[in-house]
């Protein structure tokens, strides 16, 4: 798609987290907090949703590109 950037972010989870957050790390990476336990999918789906909300954009515009079973991953995010 024309026009269409896209930006990618190194995301450290860290699931079963009393406390929800996001923090950009000073290496780049950002690291997330999340509720959700990490099987069956729960804990990436609660990533996408963090990174969209603290970039106010769409869940769907946030895709997991690498480490869906790993806490390191990669996502692309599009504007």
């Amino acid at each position: 798609m024309p026009g269409r950037s896209a930006v990618k972010i190194q995301v450290r989870v860290k699931p079963n987290s009393k406390k929800p957050s996001v923090t950009k790390g000073e290496d780049g990476i950002w690291t997330v907090a999340v509720k959700e336990p990490a099987t069956e999918g729960k804990a990436n789906d609660a990533v996408v949703r963090a990174i969209a909300e603290e970039l106010g954009i769409a869940p769907s515009k946030v895709k997991i590109l690498r480490g869906e079973k790993s806490k390191l991953k990669l996502l692309e995010v599009y504007d």
